[in-house]
């Protein structure tokens, strides 16, 4: 193990799998299903009102801040 690794080594279990790293998932969040519906929104406006295209752009931006700062903080 190298000065400084935050990691512990790979542990192998009697059956040979090894643990994953990290051992704990990142809670479900929502985030996804509303940058789906700001690219939804994006494209509409591009046939309908540039209103449609700024709501897009505006959930796209809130939804990915959202996302990073839930895993990277893990809330």
């Amino acid at each position: 193990m190298v000065s400084g690794d935050r990691h512990e080594p790979n542990r192998i279990g009697p059956d040979g799998w090894s643990t994953p790293i990290p051992e704990k998932n990142p809670p479900p969040t929502y985030a996804p299903a509303f940058v789906a519906l700001g690219i939804t929104f994006g494209l509409f406006g591009i046939v309908s009102s540039y209103v449609f295209s700024a709501a897009g752009v505006i959930l796209i931006a809130v939804a990915i801040s959202k996302w990073v700062g839930e895993l990277l903080h893990g809330e």
